[in-house]
């Protein structure tokens, strides 16, 4: 298991949620990856994005200026099923 470590700050909307879904397609199921964000959208988008993938995700820090997501790649997500 490894842990890839995102920096998204100063990106706004949708970029942070695109970026991660991009990151997440090249994992391996059990890894893990580390999204830091700034854009207040990202508590709303991100764990969206990450219902839809299947995928595990935990907000492991949230400060005034930033967001700390802690994502785990899911097994037989949708991601890997279609593709």
């Amino acid at each position: 298991m490894t842990t890839t470590k995102l920096d998204l700050t100063g990106l706004k909307c949708p970029l942070p949620a695109l970026k991660t879904r991009k990151a997440l397609k090249a994992l391996k199921p059990g890894d893990r990856l580390e999204v830091r964000c700034t854009d207040p959208l990202a508590v709303i988008d991100i764990p969206n994005l990450i219902r839809e993938t299947g995928d595990k995700v935990e907000i492991t820090e949230r400060a005034e200026q930033r967001i700390v997501f802690l994502i785990e790649k899911a097994n037989g997500s949708i991601e890997n099923e279609n593709g």
